[in-house]
């Protein structure tokens, strides 16, 4: 296991000035990008083949809901070649949720069947939206120059909701600077995703809603009125801001437990389309496993 602690000392390698530059994007494009496997066909069909390359996709839901543990599935998918469904790459975690879940990445690649999965697995810590900025610029030079055979081609971001937990106030001024860090976060990223042609994945949290689900000032975005999850209403945090930085929207819910034959029982969960350009409204169940994120026919 590589782990990278990115610092200030790596901005003089990865540092670029971008000029202004204006240009058409039809979103239909991403109809027939490459796609990087979630590491279960149940997951992959919901999806239509996976997460899309040269954009950001975002994976919100409740604690436990399995972000998580779909991005570090995800990790180990993009070694795989791209026969099945992977990009032949190495992958970058930014991770703002402590500690690290080490032991369970290796648990999960215990099952792989790769060669030393782990050695082109970089972690990276980020303690608020300036020093995420900071390892993004870093993360630049490593892309570009990367350190192992492969090139890295996954960036994923758990989560980005944490940055933003404590820095701010709501008042009209912080919530301005808060849109602002959004705002240039986003355009780092997808400008990375296109240059490199990353596929760029960022979980978020969500917050309880207050209130009747058709009443005055709730705001629609994507594909549902309200989303529901372990029998609350729930929406993605950040507001219609950060929704607005992201190319796809992933919302992942808890439900009720279900009984096995052998007298225990599991608990379920639900992979929704919230939205994308490139996708029509759908969606899955799935449990966690020992081995994984798997795909259940209900």
């Amino acid at each position: 296991m590589i782990i990278v602690r990115v610092n200030k000392n790596w901005l003089s390698r990865g540092q670029f000035m971008a000029r202004p530059h204006f240009e058409p994007l039809n979103p239909l494009l991403h109809l027939s990008s490459q796609k990087l496997t979630l590491g279960c066909p149940a997951l992959d069909h919901c999806l239509r083949g996976g997460v899309p390359v040269g954009s950001v996709t975002e994976i919100a839901g409740e604690s436990a809901s399995g972000k998580t543990q779909i991005c570090l599935q995800i990790l180990l998918s993009a070694l795989l070649p791209p026969s099945r469904g992977g990009l032949s790459a190495a992958s970058l975690f930014i991770h703002s949720e402590f500690p690290f879940p080490l032991r369970r990445l290796r648990d999960l690649s215990s099952s792989s069947s790769l060669s030393d999965p782990l050695d082109h697995i970089f972690v990276a810590a980020a303690h608020s939206p300036h020093d995420l900025l900071s390892l993004l610029a870093a993360a630049e030079s490593l892309v570009a120059r990367p350190p192992t055979r492969l090139p890295i081609r996954l960036i994923v971001i758990d989560s980005i909701a944490a940055l933003f937990r404590s820095d701010f106030d709501n008042t009209p001024s912080d919530l301005k600077k808060r849109s602002f860090l959004f705002f240039k976060i986003a355009a780092k990223l997808k400008e990375q995703a296109r240059r490199y042609g990353l596929a760029v994945v960022v979980t978020n949290q969500v917050v309880d809603v207050v209130g009747s689900e058709d009443g005055p000032g709730r705001l629609r975005v994507g594909n549902y009125a309200y989303l529901c999850s372990s029998g609350r209403q729930v929406c993605p945090a950040l507001g219609l801001s950060w929704a607005n930085c992201v190319n796809t929207r992933l919302f992942l819910s808890r439900k009720d437990m279900i009984a096995e034959n052998n007298g225990s029982s599991r608990t379920t969960r639900r992979m929704q389309v919230v939205f994308a350009p490139h996708l029509p409204e759908a969606s899955c169940e799935f449990v966690i496993v020992r081995d994984g994120v798997f795909g259940v026919d209900l």
